[in-house]
């Protein structure tokens, strides 16, 4: 069930169109003034899917590249910029082992993207390829890490746009404790003018746990961690997490 949903790149878009680009790009950049080591003119986005984030990063004149699995995403990404008269760079590959030309100076991965990762053996192999892709001094950015595991409460939503309504159901089951295994549920019941479509995606994930994350992430020592932060919806500057939040950044830099 996993690509049918990721397969339709208009209603997912539509989906988590509640996402404010422009908010987020502007957090990114006080994170660029406060903590980067290098001048940032060139943004990748790993999982990027229809990354409203990169055409608000296009707009303003950085050089922009997205990173997919799926070539449906890329050409609708590509599409979507070209209609705005800005360009967007693609690139399709796995974000666990992937290599890109030009290496970027500031990387990012939304929506809790890092989760699909599925084991630790590969999320080091994934913070060796944002290595690779990573000028030194550079940041890292992952948005949503999960740090509350004991609170996974079922969301539900609905979000219009030219005339397409898309009602969105999340829910998180723990599948195996032993593993920190979860399965993720998500449901679009979409009502495209009239027609209607039910789009679903299950598919398992692995959590990694805080301490757990700085251990693998002094294993790799590739990256210097400069801390988890509240999340996009909390704060418009950079500011230290008090307590656990599921809304939440981790930040790291590139040796």
């Amino acid at each position: 069930m996993f690509m049918v949903i990721y397969k339709n790149p208009l209603y997912y878009e539509i989906a988590f169109s509640f996402v404010n680009a422009e908010k987020q790009v502007d957090l990114f950049e006080k994170f660029i003034k406060k903590f980067s080591k290098i001048k940032v003119k060139r943004f990748l986005d790993i999982g990027c899917g229809p990354s409203l984030q990169l055409r608000e990063i296009a707009k303003r004149g950085y050089e922009a590249v997205g990173l997919d699995s799926s070539s449906k995403m890329l050409k609708y990404l590509e599409q979507k910029g070209k209609e705005k008269g800005i360009k967007i760079e693609t690139v399709k590959a796995d974000m666990i082992d992937f290599h890109i030309k030009k290496k970027a100076d500031f990387v990012f991965i939304m929506m809790g993207t890092i989760g699909y990762i599925k084991n630790n053996e590969d999320f080091l192999k994934h913070l060796n390829s944002v290595a690779h892709s990573l000028r030194k001094g550079g940041l890292y950015l992952i948005e949503n890490f999960t740090l509350d595991w004991l609170n996974f409460k079922p969301q539900s939503w609905t979000m219009s746009k030219d005339g397409i309504k898309v009602k969105t159901t999340y829910r998180v089951e723990l599948k195996d404790s032993l593993n920190q295994i979860i399965t993720e549920k998500l449901k679009l019941e979409v009502n495209d003018r009239g027609k209607r479509l039910l789009l679903k995606r299950k598919c398992d994930r692995k959590l990694i746990f805080p301490q757990e994350f700085l251990t693998l992430l002094k294993l790799n020592n590739r990256f210097e961690f400069l801390g988890w932060f509240t999340g996009f919806s909390k704060s418009r500057y950079p500011k230290r997490l008090s307590k656990s939040s599921m809304d939440n950044i981790i930040l790291l830099r590139r040796n």
